[in-house]
C-alpha cells in the first residue's frame, strides 16, 4: 500500500512558502492525530484562499501530514493557495466515522480561525489521494450533515470535536485523487487486492467484513450524500490502478453529474495508484481547477463564509 507514496523528483523538493505554523491541534486535545500544519505562499499578500490536503494511508496513518505536503504543497503554494495539511485518527485508533469527524473538525477550525493565519475563509478547497481522496470526497458530498441513517444503522457525521461546532464544515471545491468510494464493489470491478477480506483496510475501517456490513458501507460511501448543493469536483484516476479500481471514480462522477453537480472526471491512460497520476500535467489541472473555483467565489460571495 506504500506504492502510491512514490513521488516524482520535483514533488519531493522543499515547498516554497514564506511562513508556516506546525502541529496546531484543531480538536482541543493532545492527540498528534488531531494536528494540522499551515503554510502560506512566498508571494506576499494579506490573505490567501486555502486548500486542505489529506494523505493516503489505507486509513491506517494517523500522523502523515508531511507526506501530503510533499505531494501537493509546492504546486498549491506556487498558485497562491495557503496549504493546510491535516492528520486524522487511523482506523486502528477508531473506526468510521471518526476519520470523517476529524476532517470536519479541521474544516470548522479553519473557518473559525483561518484569518489568524492569513487565510481568506471565503474559499476552502480540499484534496487528497487514495484514502485521503475518499475523505475529501466525503467532505464534499456530506456538507453539514449532522447524522445519517441507513436501515438500522445511524452515525454521527458532523461530530462535536473542537471548540467551533457552530462553524461550517462545508468546502468550496474538491479534487479527489483515486479515492475508494463504494467499498463493496471494489473486488468485482478489477482490484488485485482483496478488499472483501476481513482484514482489508475497508473492513478494518468499518469494523467488520464489508460484505457483512451493507448499511455501514452505504453510510461510508460519499455517493450516499450527493445532492445538488455539493461543490464542484475534479476527479483523477489511473486506468491501471491495481488497488483502487477506476470504477470507483466513475461511480462518483456519474452520481454527481446526475445530481447536477459540476464534476470533471479524468481517466489517465497507463497510470497506476499514484505512479502516472502524480505528474506535472495533473498537478496543473488541480491548480487551475482550484483557481477557477476561487475566482467564482470571489465574484459571488467575497469575504463571506459558507
Amino acid at each position: 500500500m506504500l506504492l502510491f507514496l512514490l513521488l516524482s523528483l520535483q514533488q519531493c523538493q522543499e515547498p516554497s512558502y514564506s511562513q508556516s505554523w506546525r502541529d496546531i491541534n484543531y480538536a482541543g486535545d493532545e492527540l498528534s492525530s488531531h494536528c494540522l500544519d499551515i503554510y502560506v505562499p512566498k508571494e506576499e499578500q494579506d490573505m490567501y484562499p486555502a486548500v486542505v490536503i489529506i494523505y493516503g494511508s489505507a486509513f491506517f496513518g494517523d500522523d502523515m501530514k508531511e507526506k501530503a505536503m510533499e505531494v501537493f504543497g509546492k504546486t498549491l503554494l506556487k498558485n497562491g493557495f495557503a496549504v493546510v495539511s491535516i492528520n486524522h485518527r487511523s482506523s486502528r485508533d477508531e473506526i468510521f466515522p471518526a476519520q470523517v469527524q476529524d476532517v470536519k473538525a479541521a474544516l470548522r477550525f479553519i473557518r473559525a480561525r483561518g484569518s489568524m493565519y492569513q487565510i481568506d475563509t471565503s474559499f476552502v478547497g480540499i484534496t487528497g489521494y487514495s484514502s485521503g481522496g475518499h475523505l475529501s470526497a466525503f467532505a464534499g458530498t456530506s456538507g453539514s450533515v449532522e447524522t445519517k441513517t441507513v436501515g438500522m444503522e445511524s452515525v454521527e457525521i458532523e461530530g462535536d470535536l473542537g471548540m467551533y461546532t457552530d462553524h461550517s464544515s462545508r468546502v468550496n471545491a474538491v479534487v479527489d485523487w483515486f479515492g475508494p468510494i463504494d467499498f463493496q464493489s471494489m473486488d468485482s470491478c478489477g482490484s488485485s487486492m482483496v478488499h472483501n477480506a476481513p482484514d482489508s483496510p475497508e473492513s478494518i475501517l468499518i469494523g467488520g467484513p464489508i460484505q457483512d456490513k451493507d448499511e455501514l458501507c452505504a453510510l461510508a460511501n460519499p455517493i450516499t450524500y450527493v445532492d445538488a448543493d455539493d461543490p464542484p469536483f475534479l476527479i483523477l484516476h489511473g486506468d491501471e490502478d491495481p488497488l483502487v479500481p477506476h470504477c470507483q471514480s466513475e461511480m462518483l462522477s456519474q452520481a454527481l453529474q446526475k445530481a447536477g453537480v459540476p464534476a470533471e472526471y479524468i481517466l489517465i491512460e497507463g497510470a497506476q495508484h499514484g505512479p502516472g497520476v502524480f505528474e506535472k500535467e495533473n498537478f496543473r489541472r488541480m491548480s487551475e481547477f482550484f483557481v477557477a473555483e476561487y475566482e467564482k467565489v470571489k465574484n459571488k460571495i467575497p469575504n463571506t463564509e459558507l
